[in-house]
């Protein structure tokens, strides 16, 4: 796997930081959530004046093979047809990214349909979609690999165009139920208490899917017994969720501010720090989503969403949607007025 060279951010500037955000013209601490929001995106961006530049949002599609299994009420042609979709602007990814002014990046990174006449899609494809899991490694190596470069590179080319804060998303009929098996297996909680509804399905539906999940967790532990981060990510995983774990390594290592979305990005996010744990550094979680899971999920990585809105569409949405939260916290630090400009006595 590429290597990645990310480290916690230098906190020599932390008190500098928290001396302007405690001198403001308002009491300490009145501003709540905005200000170790601001904290934290100054400590990423290194400077007392933080900046949110050129935001990006990148979706990466693709199909699974678990899928045939019947562990979600949606057909895998909905993920070639909803990217199809996406380049007409007509998705919720879409209406979010227009109105909080996001550049959209769409990459077919395993589709299991042929979207290369379509000129809105980055064609990054690796294979039509992913093996079945129940019966063996989601991916090879080889794949994997190409999997995290692809994310790795896109991430590095919105950073030259001059991004700090990146927003990634998700399209793929399916995904839930790796990400059901990251959680449990990365945090050692039964799985039973991951598996949810996904994108709609009724109690027969979820207790089939368990049967699923159990049979396949249970050919890998005995397979493979001793195992690490990487295997289980590779056995599991979507291409779409390991390019997402690629962007977030490489977006920490530049220190980008990463915004996450709902369950799999987060499940994404959770397996990116086990590779490498100061990516959490960097994140900044969107809100706690509608699926089963999801805020133990945020739990396990001490994460405080800054929305829970119910929502469970995925493809981002609801990362982007808390970008204003993020802006505020920016506009406080560099348009609010001090005590001492002011002339105000300081009242607390």
């Amino acid at each position: 796997m590429k290597k990645f060279k990310i480290k916690s951010p230098v906190m020599d500037i932390c008190k500098a930081i928290q001396d302007k955000i405690d001198n403001l013209n308002k009491p300490k601490g009145s501003l709540g959530r905005l200000e170790s929001l601001a904290l934290q995106i100054c400590l990423i961006e290194q400077k007392l004046e933080p900046t949110l530049h050129n935001p990006f949002h990148i979706l990466f599609g693709a199909d699974h093979g678990i899928e045939k299994e019947h562990v979600s009420v949606s057909p895998r042609e909905i993920t070639w047809q909803q990217m199809i979709n996406f380049t007409h602007g007509g998705g919720g990814v879409n209406m979010f990214c227009r109105q909080h002014g996001f550049n959209l990046k769409i990459v077919d990174v395993g589709v299991d349909y042929d979207l290369s006449s379509y000129k809105g899609i980055l064609n990054y494809k690796i294979a039509g979609g992913t093996n079945n899991f129940l019966y063996g490694p989601a991916m090879t190596n080889e794949q994997f690999n190409k999997a995290i470069n692809i994310g790795s590179s896109l991430v590095f080319d919105c950073y030259n165009e001059g991004c700090d804060v990146i927003s990634l998303g998700e399209m793929g009929i399916a995904n839930t139920s790796p990400s059901s098996i990251w959680m449990s297996l990365f945090g050692n909680i039964p799985l039973d208490e991951c598996i949810g509804a996904g994108a709609g399905l009724d109690k027969k539906g979820i207790d089939h899917k368990r049967e699923v999940l159990h049979q396949s967790v249970d050919n890998f532990i005995n397979k493979y017994k001793d195992t690490d981060a990487e295997s289980i990510i590779r056995y599991f995983g979507g291409f779409e969720m390991v390019a997402a774990i690629g962007a977030m390594l490489r977006a920490a290592e530049l220190h980008l501010i990463i915004l996450v979305d709902g369950f799999i990005m987060s499940a994404c996010m959770l397996a990116a720090s086990k590779l490498y744990p100061d990516v959490l550094e960097y994140a900044i979680f969107g809100h706690c989503g509608d699926e089963t899971g999801h805020k133990k999920m945020l739990h396990l990585m001490n994460a405080k969403p800054l929305l829970n809105l119910g929502l469970r569409l995925g493809e981002g949405t609801g990362a982007i949607c808390a970008f204003p939260i993020l802006d505020s916290a920016v506009r406080m630090m560099n348009e609010m007025n001090n005590f001492e400009n002011a002339n105000i006595t300081k009242y607390f």
